[in-house]
Protein backbone atom coordinates (compact mmCIF):
# COMPACT_ATOMS: atom_id res chain seq x y z
CA UNK A 1 0.00 0.00 0.00
CA UNK A 2 1.33 3.23 -0.88
CA UNK A 3 2.14 5.68 2.14
CA UNK A 4 0.20 8.56 0.16
CA UNK A 5 -3.34 6.19 0.00
CA UNK A 6 -2.08 5.45 4.17
CA UNK A 7 -2.33 8.88 4.97
CA UNK A 8 -4.96 9.26 3.14
CA UNK A 9 -6.85 7.00 5.24
CA UNK A 10 -5.39 8.11 8.28
CA UNK A 11 -6.97 11.45 7.68
CA UNK A 12 -10.04 10.30 6.95
CA UNK A 13 -10.33 8.32 10.46
CA UNK A 14 -9.30 11.67 12.16
CA UNK A 15 -11.54 13.48 10.45
CA UNK A 16 -14.38 10.66 11.44
CA UNK A 17 -15.25 10.30 8.18
CA UNK A 18 -16.85 7.12 6.55
CA UNK A 19 -14.99 7.03 3.44
CA UNK A 20 -12.15 5.85 5.70
CA UNK A 21 -13.93 2.29 6.88
CA UNK A 22 -14.75 1.60 3.24
CA UNK A 23 -10.97 2.33 2.20
CA UNK A 24 -9.35 0.31 5.38
CA UNK A 25 -12.32 -2.55 4.79
CA UNK A 26 -11.12 -2.46 0.58
CA UNK A 27 -7.15 -2.35 1.38
CA UNK A 28 -6.70 -4.09 4.66
CA UNK A 29 -10.39 -6.31 5.22
CA UNK A 30 -9.15 -9.72 3.76
CA UNK A 31 -5.60 -9.66 5.53
CA UNK A 32 -7.00 -8.81 8.88
CA UNK A 33 -10.09 -11.67 8.21
CA UNK A 34 -7.11 -13.43 7.61
CA UNK A 35 -5.18 -12.85 11.30
CA UNK A 36 -8.51 -12.94 12.77
CA UNK A 37 -8.95 -16.47 11.19
CA UNK A 38 -5.65 -17.59 12.28
CA UNK A 39 -6.27 -16.92 15.91
CA UNK A 40 -10.54 -18.40 16.01
CA UNK A 41 -10.15 -21.03 13.39
CA UNK A 42 -13.34 -20.88 12.27
CA UNK A 43 -14.88 -18.43 9.46
CA UNK A 44 -18.19 -17.18 11.02
CA UNK A 45 -16.42 -16.24 14.21
CA UNK A 46 -13.51 -14.64 12.11
CA UNK A 47 -15.90 -12.55 10.14
CA UNK A 48 -17.66 -11.34 13.59
CA UNK A 49 -14.24 -10.77 14.82
CA UNK A 50 -13.60 -8.35 11.44
CA UNK A 51 -16.51 -6.64 12.30
CA UNK A 52 -16.17 -5.90 16.03
CA UNK A 53 -12.81 -4.84 14.87
CA UNK A 54 -13.90 -2.55 12.64
CA UNK A 55 -16.32 -1.07 15.15
CA UNK A 56 -13.30 -0.83 17.37
CA UNK A 57 -11.11 1.19 14.63
CA UNK A 58 -13.75 3.60 13.87
CA UNK A 59 -14.17 4.31 17.72
CA UNK A 60 -10.78 4.49 18.50
CA UNK A 61 -9.58 6.06 15.10
CA UNK A 62 -8.38 9.33 17.44
CA UNK A 63 -6.17 7.50 19.11
CA UNK A 64 -4.15 6.10 15.96
CA UNK A 65 -0.84 8.00 16.59
CA UNK A 66 1.65 7.54 13.29
CA UNK A 67 4.41 8.45 15.04
CA UNK A 68 4.09 4.75 17.32
CA UNK A 69 3.24 2.27 14.69
CA UNK A 70 2.51 2.16 10.94
CA UNK A 71 -1.80 1.68 10.20
CA UNK A 72 -1.56 -1.65 9.32
CA UNK A 73 0.63 -2.42 12.86
CA UNK A 74 -2.35 -0.55 14.85
CA UNK A 75 -4.90 -2.39 12.82
CA UNK A 76 -3.62 -5.37 13.17
CA UNK A 77 -3.28 -5.26 17.38
CA UNK A 78 -6.89 -4.35 17.25
CA UNK A 79 -8.10 -6.95 14.90
CA UNK A 80 -5.81 -9.57 16.87
CA UNK A 81 -7.37 -8.63 20.48
CA UNK A 82 -10.75 -9.27 19.68
CA UNK A 83 -9.90 -12.50 18.29
CA UNK A 84 -8.12 -13.17 21.03
CA UNK A 85 -10.96 -11.68 23.41
CA UNK A 86 -13.24 -13.18 21.21
CA UNK A 87 -11.68 -17.20 21.81
CA UNK A 88 -11.42 -16.70 25.47
CA UNK A 89 -15.23 -15.86 25.39
CA UNK A 90 -16.54 -18.96 23.24
CA UNK A 91 -14.78 -20.77 25.35
CA UNK A 92 -15.73 -19.61 28.83
CA UNK A 93 -19.14 -20.14 27.22
CA UNK A 94 -18.12 -24.01 26.28
CA UNK A 95 -16.72 -24.42 29.69
CA UNK A 96 -19.81 -23.42 31.66
CA UNK A 97 -22.44 -25.24 29.78
CA UNK A 98 -24.30 -28.07 31.90
CA UNK A 99 -22.39 -31.51 31.07
CA UNK A 100 -25.03 -33.84 32.54
CA UNK A 101 -23.05 -36.88 31.65
CA UNK A 102 -20.15 -35.62 33.16
CA UNK A 103 -21.73 -33.75 36.29
CA UNK A 104 -21.61 -34.55 39.50
CA UNK A 105 -24.06 -32.88 41.29
CA UNK A 106 -26.32 -35.80 42.04
CA UNK A 107 -23.23 -37.65 43.94
CA UNK A 108 -23.05 -34.97 47.06
CA UNK A 109 -21.67 -37.59 49.61
CA UNK A 110 -25.13 -37.36 51.94
CA UNK A 111 -25.81 -41.15 51.82
CA UNK A 112 -25.67 -41.20 55.40
CA UNK A 113 -28.80 -38.19 56.05
CA UNK A 114 -32.23 -39.77 55.86
CA UNK A 115 -33.57 -36.47 54.29
CA UNK A 116 -37.07 -37.89 54.80
CA UNK A 117 -36.08 -37.67 58.77
CA UNK A 118 -35.56 -33.64 58.92
CA UNK A 119 -37.97 -32.22 59.65
CA UNK A 120 -38.19 -29.14 57.33
CA UNK A 121 -41.43 -27.70 57.74
CA UNK A 122 -41.13 -27.81 61.64
CA UNK A 123 -37.71 -26.05 60.90
CA UNK A 124 -38.82 -23.47 58.55
CA UNK A 125 -41.24 -22.27 61.35
CA UNK A 126 -38.07 -21.45 63.10
CA UNK A 127 -36.61 -18.79 60.74
CA UNK A 128 -37.99 -15.11 59.89
CA UNK A 129 -41.43 -15.01 57.42
CA UNK A 130 -39.94 -13.58 55.01
CA UNK A 131 -37.84 -15.95 54.44
CA UNK A 132 -39.98 -18.46 55.01
CA UNK A 133 -42.67 -17.22 52.18
CA UNK A 134 -39.34 -17.30 49.51
CA UNK A 135 -38.02 -20.49 50.53
CA UNK A 136 -41.70 -21.93 50.52
CA UNK A 137 -42.47 -20.54 47.23
CA UNK A 138 -39.55 -21.58 45.61
CA UNK A 139 -39.03 -25.37 47.39
CA UNK A 140 -42.36 -26.47 48.35
CA UNK A 141 -44.55 -24.48 45.46
CA UNK A 142 -42.19 -25.20 42.51
CA UNK A 143 -41.80 -21.35 41.65
CA UNK A 144 -38.98 -19.96 39.83
CA UNK A 145 -36.89 -17.16 41.01
CA UNK A 146 -38.85 -14.59 38.66
CA UNK A 147 -42.22 -16.49 39.50
CA UNK A 148 -41.95 -16.24 43.32
CA UNK A 149 -40.78 -12.52 42.80
CA UNK A 150 -43.96 -11.87 40.48
CA UNK A 151 -46.44 -13.86 42.82
CA UNK A 152 -45.64 -12.69 46.23
CA UNK A 153 -44.85 -8.70 44.72
CA UNK A 154 -41.25 -8.64 45.86
CA UNK A 155 -38.43 -7.82 43.68
CA UNK A 156 -35.90 -10.44 42.45
CA UNK A 157 -33.47 -8.74 43.90
CA UNK A 158 -34.96 -9.20 47.30
CA UNK A 159 -36.21 -12.87 46.26
CA UNK A 160 -32.34 -13.87 45.90
CA UNK A 161 -31.71 -12.20 48.79
CA UNK A 162 -34.22 -13.56 51.09
CA UNK A 163 -33.07 -16.97 49.74
CA UNK A 164 -29.54 -16.64 50.26
CA UNK A 165 -30.49 -15.77 53.72
CA UNK A 166 -33.19 -18.10 54.71
CA UNK A 167 -30.56 -20.57 53.31
CA UNK A 168 -27.89 -19.31 55.63
CA UNK A 169 -30.63 -19.84 58.57
CA UNK A 170 -31.57 -23.18 57.63
CA UNK A 171 -27.58 -24.14 57.46
CA UNK A 172 -27.53 -22.88 60.94
CA UNK A 173 -30.25 -25.09 62.35
CA UNK A 174 -29.16 -28.25 60.23
CA UNK A 175 -25.30 -27.63 59.77
CA UNK A 176 -23.61 -28.00 56.18
CA UNK A 177 -24.08 -30.90 54.53
CA UNK A 178 -27.75 -31.81 56.07
CA UNK A 179 -29.25 -28.81 54.60
CA UNK A 180 -28.21 -29.85 51.23
CA UNK A 181 -30.02 -33.13 51.56
CA UNK A 182 -33.22 -31.63 52.98
CA UNK A 183 -33.36 -29.25 49.51
CA UNK A 184 -32.78 -32.38 47.84
CA UNK A 185 -35.62 -33.97 49.23
CA UNK A 186 -37.90 -31.24 48.32
CA UNK A 187 -37.33 -31.14 45.01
Amino acid sequence: MSTLLEKHIVELLQERNEKAISLLYEHYGDTLFGVANKVVRNNELAQDVLQESFVKIWKKSDSYDPSKAKLFTWLFRITRNTAIDKLRSVNTKKDKEIQIDVSDVYNLGVDHIKPELIDTHENLEKIEAKYRVVLEALFFMGMTQQEASDELDIPLGTIKSRLKIGLRELRKIYGPTAIIASILSLV
